[in-house]
């Protein structure tokens, strides 16, 4: 990427950075921006100044405002990392990136697919760094995922079935599928081969305590190579599972997040088929099929914090004037599933065509 000598801090000198929002999600990166080498903190910003005064606690040297102008206007900034609302999404990155300054920006990039467009079209025009903070593509256990499936170690990518369940906070404003699906999304957006994609969404919830949308939501994705992946996203189960299958001619691997002993466990079993040969076709149907029976290997994978790679990897794209794994592009693939998937919701759960959500470019 061609990036502007502006955005970019002196050789080797860390990147001065800028938070906006201080809910939820802010004090994640304002911990691990302090704790990143290549970055210096400056800015706290949001619109509850006792919030951001809170957060960064009494004896902190880390300035706090509400005002996003007066953060945009230091020439010490010269990137911001954006907390807020998604609604609030355009507005905030868009001023950002009007300031010169490079974007990471929280999940999804925006409200809308062509919203987010406006934002990375900006960004390439003005060669900044527009990154989406799609913290699990940076977990070990993902990136080990990536390896299996790109490197081929799984053959042929069959299936994928992904459950993301809790009793979680019911949004106001969206509903479980733009809540918690991006996650799984982003995730399949990482993974998946060159030059597969996915074509078609289809998506059921319902809203069993009169929220107003979608609580409980079960979303199909078919892949250019006809395979299918499976995500279920639900804010009212009383327990919590995250774990993804993804399964392959060859092996297959389970991931379950929520067991640090054993994050990722590796299967060399599954269905192979066999020729049809010269037999009748009840007797072709079972000789097709045989059973292959492995072992189970857990990889040893480092235990890290995702975000603070969120971080290092934010900076080392400035400084480096490229792209990051997760840019602006892979945001606006997963705002294309998630539009076609809010359509199917609207027609009775029917298969929605993806509308190609890289309208800049091709999937790099």
């Amino acid at each position: 990427m061609r990036m502007s000598d502006s955005a970019a801090p002196g050789a080797g000198a860390p990147v001065g950075l800028a938070v906006i929002g201080a809910g939820y999600w802010g004090p994640n990166l304002v911990r691990n921006a302090l704790a990143t080498p290549a970055v210096r903190l400056e800015w706290l910003c949001d619109l509850d100044l006792a919030r951001a005064h809170a957060v960064l606690g009494p004896y902190s040297t880390v300035r706090a405002t509400a005002s996003v102008d007066e953060v945009l206007a230091d020439e010490r900034v010269h990137a911001v990392a954006v907390a807020t609302p998604a609604a609030t999404h355009l507005d905030v990155v868009l001023a950002a990136l009007e300031s010169g300054k490079h974007v990471l920006v929280e999940k999804p990039l925006a409200s809308t697919l062509a919203d987010g467009t406006k934002l990375v079209a900006t960004a390439e025009q003005h060669g900044l760094v527009l990154m989406l903070d799609h913290t699990y593509c940076y977990t070990p256990a993902v990136q080990r995922l990536r390896s299996l499936v790109r490197g081929g170690e799984l053959g042929t990518l069959q299936y994928v079935d992904s459950v993301r369940i809790n009793l979680g906070l019911v949004q106001r404003d969206i509903d479980v599928l733009w809540d918690l699906a991006p996650h799984d999304l982003s995730i399949l957006d990482s993974i998946l081969p060159d030059g597969v994609t996915p074509v078609a969404v289809a998506a059921h919830g319902s809203d069993p305590i009169g929220a107003g949308h979608a609580c409980v939501a079960y979303l199909s994705v078919q892949l250019s190579t006809g395979a299918m992946a499976h995500v279920h996203v639900n804010w009212l189960s009383p327990t919590k599972i995250r774990t993804m299958i993804l399964g392959g001619s060859a092996r297959t691997v389970v991931w379950d997040d929520l067991n640090p002993a054993q994050r990722l466990a590796v299967y060399d079993r599954g269905v192979d088929r066999t020729g049809p040969g010269l037999v009748a076709p009840e007797v072709r149907e079972r000789a097709q099929v045989s059973y292959r029976i492995g072992d189970m290997v857990a990889p040893t994978l480092p235990e890290r914090e995702a975000l603070r790679a969120v971080m290092s990897e934010f900076a080392a794209s400035i400084a480096e004037r490229r792209a990051p794994l997760t840019d602006g592009r892979a945001g606006l693939r997963v705002l294309a599933l998630l539009e076609a998937a809010s359509a199917s919701l609207a027609n009775g759960g029917a298969f929605v065509p993806v509308e190609h959500g890289d309208p800049l470019g091709g999937r790099p």
